[in-house]
């Protein structure tokens, strides 16, 4: 048995919602289908302040039935192949989905298994992490009861979601640290596998300062491959540079790991990919490389922009205009410029928001106001203004085109 729809969507995230609910908005007449399995939506730029006790994960949640359009077929199912040549999804069940556009947008996984000795130890022993809805309540619960000791906080190869929530996690819990009296009794340590705090400058250098201010240590290239819950060990990969490759051991009282992060199997073998396992798409259409009538958005592209919510914000327009494009016989336009978002958690009441797009440029949507220092007002955003968004317009398919300019972070730069 089959089905077909004029656009079929695989993944029913923030993008996969977007997009159906946007395209609706478009043209109320479209035959949408949707491919998700889960019922439970969540608003995951919250887990870090779950995780630093600043929101609830009933906060950050909502049934996706109540978020995908009554008009949109949703098939509460996983995807498990593609033949793009007959326009078709094969789905875990066997049954088979034709489609006439195609958006592929799963999100990524998280490779849990690459840290040996993780799945093990994960949830107790003082072993946190912020990336899942079933994890970052401890996170919360290791910050409330640790009252010294070493606190570690690891950061993997990119791509990995949020280029910043390594190291926010860091500042909330040091921060917390602070106001109970104990932070002296901490050693806190960045342990990152890159060789920067942040992969742009601009804010790499302001970080740096956010971190001496809680007297974090910093180790560079250090990759997180195993580690020993019950004997509170952790070890990494460590490369000098000359590029010789060893192993080092840290103690640890408490560690939250960032995991490695890929697109999902499924993907990776599949027609779609490119040579990483990511949908091949084109960086400024989000067209398909190979197949005009399929498009890719969010954490799952191949394009090289941070994998953001607010990246999301800005692809879900593009592929909607581009597939109305394809329906009317005109050429697609190319319209994302790489934007996404981080605010940058660095204390319980500040943030500060970086936003930058391809080729690491500064783009702020206040130019008016240096995006490196740390203000309340982004801390608002964070726990108030941004879920706001994220569920009363972007969710619900409307355009938020908050207009982001570079020129005037080049002011900025120059008196720095």
């Amino acid at each position: 048995m089959s089905q077909h729809h004029t656009l079929l969507i695989v993944g029913g995230g923030a993008a996969g919602v977007s997009v159906a609910n946007n395209m609706l908005r478009q043209n109320a007449n479209i035959n949408i289908g949707l491919i998700e399995p889960s019922e439970k939506h969540y608003y995951q730029p919250g887990f870090t302040i779950i995780g630093g006790g600043e929101y609830t994960l009933k906060e950050a949640t909502r049934n996706e039935a109540d978020l995908i359009n009554p008009k949109v077929t949703w098939l509460k199912e996983y995807a498990d192949s593609f033949q793009p040549e007959q326009n078709t999804v094969t789905l875990r069940s066997g049954e088979t989905v034709t489609y006439d556009y195609l958006v592929v947008c799963p999100g990524l996984q998280l490779d849990w298994d690459k840290i040996k000795g993780l799945k093990e130890t994960l949830n107790k022993n003082n072993v946190c992490s912020n990336y899942s809805p079933d994890t970052c309540e401890y996170t919360w619960e290791c910050i409330q009861n640790i009252q010294s000791g070493t606190a570690l906080f690891t950061q993997p190869p990119p791509p990995f979601k949020c280029a910043g929530a390594p190291q926010k996690i860091m500042y909330l819990a040091a921060d917390r640290f602070r106001k109970k009296g104990i932070l002296d009794k901490f050693t806190i340590e960045f342990c990152n596998a890159g060789p920067a705090m942040f992969g742009i400058p601009f804010f790499a250098k302001a970080l740096e300062k956010v971190a001496a201010g809680y007297g974090a240590k910093k180790s560079f290239n250090h990759n997180l491959v195993a580690i020993d819950g019950p004997g509170k060990t952790a070890t990494f990969e460590t490369t000098d540079s000359a590029g010789n490759k060893q192993q080092v051991s840290k103690k640890f009282d408490m560690i939250h790991v960032t995991p490695p992060q890929s697109a999902p199997d499924f993907i990776k073998q599949s027609p779609l990919a490119n040579a990483a396992g990511w949908v091949d798409v084109n960086d400024n259409t989000l067209q398909h490389n190979k197949y005009p009538n399929i498009f890719g958005l969010g954490d799952v592209a191949s394009t090289s922009n941070a994998k953001t919510a607010a990246a999301v914000r800005k692809q879900v327009s593009v592929v909607v205009d581009n597939i109305l494009y394809l329906m009317k016989n005109k050429p697609v336009e190319g319209k994302y410029d790489g934007y996404g978002s981080c605010p940058l958690t660095t204390s319980l009441n500040t943030v500060m928001l970086a936003e930058f797009s391809y080729g690491g440029k500064v783009t702020p949507s206040f130019p008016f106001l240096d995006p490196r220092k740390n203000r309340w007002i982004w801390w608002w955003g964070k726990k108030v203004g941004f879920p706001w968004l994220y569920w009363h317009l972007m969710i619900k398919g409307y355009r938020i085109d908050i207009p982001h300019r570079e020129s005037y972070a080049k002011k900025f730069m120059k008196e720095d």
